[in-house]
């Protein structure tokens, strides 16, 4: 069974309270629970978890290595600026793949750039929860 880790980061604990209009109703438990549903019908083994802090968001990048098959990350707003991130992701070389749960591509000029996309297998955004589901999808297939 792969076994995947699903990294979420900075305010994304805010979902559902946070800027209804660009991301919607559904908390991150909402979409962690959905996650561990589709997962176990893919065959999948999911660890679903969220940091605020970009050291603890690469301390989990680090200890991925040689325990899980594939990374899901939304970085949240760190993929605009963390080099850090961006290299612990190349470091450890697991397949990853980045997510969004708005179209960061439509949204302001400073969202339009990914520091951790050149790192990663694909990126998927603009899908809301679907992005998660649809990344799963991807995992199954790499």
């Amino acid at each position: 069974m792969k076994k995947v880790l699903v990294i979420n980061g900075p305010n994304l604990n805010m979902l559902g309270i946070r800027e209804k209009a660009v991301y919607g109703s559904e908390t991150l438990l909402d979409i962690a629970k959905e996650v561990t549903t589709v997962s176990q019908e893919l065959r999948l083994e999911t660890d679903f978890v969220q940091s605020n802090h970009e050291g603890e968001i690469i301390d989990k990048l680090h200890a991925a290595r040689g325990v899980y098959d594939v990374v899901i990350i939304n970085a949240g707003a760190y993929t605009h600026y963390s080099i850090a991130i961006r290299d612990a992701i190349k470091a450890i070389e697991i397949p990853t793949i980045e997510i969004h749960l708005s179209n960061i591509h439509s949204r302001e000029e400073f969202r339009h750039t990914s520091m951790i996309a050149p790192v990663c297998v694909g990126q998927i955004c603009g899908f809301g929860k679907m992005s998660y589901i649809l990344a799963l999808h991807a995992a199954v297939n790499l």
